[in-house]
């Protein structure tokens, strides 16, 4: 294992981004990713395996999800750079640690782009039922690709705004909603409905942790934080605040949100609409609130989705500048872009299109299930990452850091525990089973890859301890 000062190899070889995003943007990429189709969409499908023990599932994520900021937190503001946790796996764990992370990512975001643009593409339909999905997908893709490929101030730009719409139509929602519960003396809202029927585990205890599945998809993409310090203005700075807002709000908006629509709807009517968001305004009758919160949820979408092509790019771009991927793929265009590794991380989109035109009614679970086994790898690799990280340096000493995970190791392997036995739960449900029939073999394929093609002058050049 190599010492600290040897990382400066792995920062050198990815110089040349732009470092324009301030801590307000990085906030808003996080929950840009992280409030999208898995809220809005989402939370229809766990709401429909847990019930209202959905808050629950929620709440483990959320707790899963502060651990992982925690961690990545820690080692961001030691080493910022686009590499980000497949740069640490590689640096502190092995060489083929930080390809399989950085592949698995990649191929994961990839796929849960096409997951974002498949959402839109039913929201779509609820204003115009008779025009072919697939146009929309083109339409929303051609727009997003162009922001990416202008700068990385104009993808911050746009994400803001995109991420601040999304903010104040859920602080607006969580208002409106908390107002009709609890506020308008209607008999016909409130908490009963958490426990009349069927009960708060109506699918049992086992619903509520399938439902963690796909909860922990939708907190997917708060680590991209970690991945865009390696373009923040002040990365110290920046990674810390952003950190701290980007989980306060997460948790708030997901249970202050999921609260008041069980608390209106009951749970078991929930999956008759394209959002749960949308079925309350539905319920309400408010005169077009339910247009107003479809335009908001493919708002949120396509944030998710420039926040995602963002990331992919980012990665991708690793990989070429470590030798990992074609050597076109690290090249950056006038405006700082690696233009290249853009257009191959729009792979997702494709597959998007070719699969809703096949499969429109299970184009959506397909796309999140198969996208679901490198989100939760990752997820499992970056806990393990950080336990090699700290054990590395509490044995130097210690780093003297502003940032530090509290109550080290448990934390970190309790992290990981949790996500290995949430991966190993896909196997048990009809749903998500491909998660990993398609999962193992990408990684064994990833392995043997890794062993055909890998020369020895990408290796780091220092391995000692």
């Amino acid at each position: 294992m190599s010492t600290s000062r040897d990382f400066e190899h792995i920062s050198k070889r990815e110089e040349g981004l732009q470092r324009r995003l301030t801590a307000g943007q990085m906030s808003m990429i996080a929950i840009g990713g992280a409030i999208g189709t898995g809220l809005f969409m989402g939370s229809k499908f766990a709401i429909g395996f847990a019930g209202p023990s959905v808050l629950l599932s929620y709440t483990i994520s959320g707790f899963i999800t502060l651990l992982l900021m925690g961690c990545l937190a820690e080692m961001t503001v030691a080493h910022p750079t686009s590499g980000s946790f497949g740069a640490y796996a590689e640096h502190y764990i092995s060489p083929l640690a930080g390809y399989l992370v950085r592949y698995a990512y990649w191929a994961c975001i990839v796929m849960a782009v096409g997951t974002e643009v498949t959402a839109v593409a039913d929201y779509m339909q609820f204003w115009f039922k008779g025009v072919p999905s697939w146009i929309w997908i083109v339409l929303f893709s051609g727009l997003l690709i162009g922001v990416n490929a202008a700068s990385v101030k104009a993808f911050g730009s746009v994400e803001y705004w995109f991420s601040t719409i999304k903010i104040f139509a859920i602080v607006g929602f969580v208002l409106l909603g908390a107002y009709v519960v609890w506020g308008s003396g209607s008999p016909e809202y409130g908490t009963q409905h958490l426990t009349a029927h069927g009960g708060f585990f109506p699918k049992g205890v086992w619903g509520m942790w399938i439902a963690v599945v796909i909860s922990i998809f939708s907190y997917l993409s708060v680590e991209m934080i970690a991945v865009a310090a390696g373009e923040a203005e002040n990365p110290a700075v920046a990674v810390k605040k952003a950190f701290r807002a980007t989980m306060a709000r997460l948790v708030l908006f997901y249970l202050l949100s999921l609260l008041i629509i069980l608390a209106i709807v009951p749970w078991d009517r929930i999956g008759e609409g394209s959002s749960p968001f949308v079925t309350v305004m539905q319920v309400l009758r408010i005169p077009y609130a339910a247009d107003i919160l479809n335009f908001v949820v493919i708002v949120a979408a396509l944030s998710a989705m420039n926040s995602m092509l963002y990331i992919t790019t980012r990665m991708m771009f690793s990989l070429s500048r470590g030798g990992d991927a074609p050597a076109a793929l690290g090249v950056l265009n006038k405006n700082g872009i690696p233009f290249n590794a853009l257009m191959l991380s729009t792979a997702g989109i494709a597959l998007a299109t070719v699969i809703y035109v096949l499969f429109p009614e299970k184009a959506f679970t397909l796309m999140m299930s198969l996208s679901m086994f490198g989100a939760m790898f990752t997820w499992m690799m970056i806990f393990v990452t950080h336990y090699c990280f700290r054990r590395h340096h509490d044995k130097r000493g210690g780093l003297e850091l502003p940032f530090k995970m509290k109550f080290f190791p448990v934390t970190t392997l309790l992290g990981a525990g949790l996500m290995l036995a949430i991966l190993v739960t896909t196997a048990f449900t009809d749903v998500f089973r491909m998660t990993l029939a398609f999962g193992i073999p990408f990684i064994l394929l990833l392995v043997l890859s890794f062993h055909l093609t890998r020369k020895p002058a990408a290796t780091p050049a220092a391995q000692e301890s």
